[in-house]
């Protein structure tokens, strides 16, 4: 064999290039080489993340990021793009991330200025308000009411941060028992084991919803900032994000984020906040509660 068939040869060996963009991100080439894109879900996030009755994950932030999948399968010319479904909890999913398990986490995890500095964010998907909710006969109305008293709210959360500083300023001297997720946390309350549970208001809705009783919870507003949620993204991927950015904000631009919105928030009857139409007709990936006001 002479020369140029060894060289043409060898090159049969190499892996092919990864397409157009991917060699600029590291995630899409990552997406491109192994033909898989890993999608972290949360489990009991209803609206947002959680399972059906077939046991599939589903939700509005599910449904935004097999969007964003659309959009990566047309970057990268690969309509085959398998989807791997892996899922998350407050406690790890920034290490999932972080460890490159997961390309996109779809849940309902709060953009913060301080969690900036481990992962990013897409533009702003959803802005809840932190609520408490409580048995009606407990007439609790607002989080001073609470003193002296167990509550409960779900580790690894941006809701348990800010209550536990919430009532060490007010001297509220609350018991906070941190609940593994949500539901644990919910659960607390119907067994009469805490007072009040203390999260997004939109989470606690959909808790709500799904009691054997609605009926008997009253879900009361608090005085802690808002909650800006987004699509995690890995750190110091710019080109990534910028592909994310850019399926949502046309989701926005076309008025189509107003049906899928409807579809997954009128059943919990909560209509569209002003802040939330805010960040959609000027798209911000803002940490800060202020930029929601």
């Amino acid at each position: 064999m002479n020369t140029r068939h060894l060289l043409f040869a060898f090159a049969a060996l190499l892996p092919l290039a990864p397409h157009g963009a991917a060699q600029e991100s590291p995630t899409l080439r990552k997406i491109a080489e192994t033909g898989v894109i890993s999608i972290g879900f949360r489990d009991k996030s209803i609206p947002f993340s959680y399972l059906d009755k077939q046991q599939r994950p589903t939700g509005y932030s599910i449904e935004l990021c097999y969007r964003i999948v659309d959009a990566i399968r047309t970057r990268l010319k690969a309509p085959g793009l398998e989807v791997m479904l892996r899922p998350v909890t407050s406690a790890n999913r920034s290490a999932f991330m972080l460890n490159g398990i997961v390309d996109l986490e779809c849940g309902s995890t709060t953009n913060t200025l301080e969690r900036q500095k481990e992962v990013a964010f897409s533009v702003t998907t959803f802005v809840a308000a932190t609520s408490l909710v409580a048995k009606k006969a407990a007439r609790i109305d607002s989080l001073q009411a609470l003193k002296g008293s167990t509550v409960v709210s779900t580790a690894g959360t941006t809701a348990i941060n800010a209550l536990g500083d919430t009532a060490q300023a007010q001297g509220l001297d609350l018991h906070i028992i941190p609940g593994r997720d949500h539901a644990e946390a919910f659960s607390m309350v119907e067994a009469d084991r805490a007072l009040a549970f203390v999260m997004d208001d939109v989470l606690l809705h959909g808790l709500v919803a799904a009691a054997k009783d609605p009926g008997m919870y009253a879900i009361v507003a608090t005085d802690l900032p808002v909650q800006p949620y987004g699509i995690v993204v890995r750190k110091n991927d710019p080109e990534f994000k910028k592909l994310v950015d850019e399926a949502i904000v046309a989701l926005f631009k076309s008025g189509e984020v107003q049906q899928i919105y409807r579809k997954w928030f009128a059943p919990l009857q909560l209509p569209m906040s002003p802040a939330l139409k805010k960040a959609i007709a000027a798209p911000t990936d803002s940490g800060d509660p202020a930029a929601y006001r």
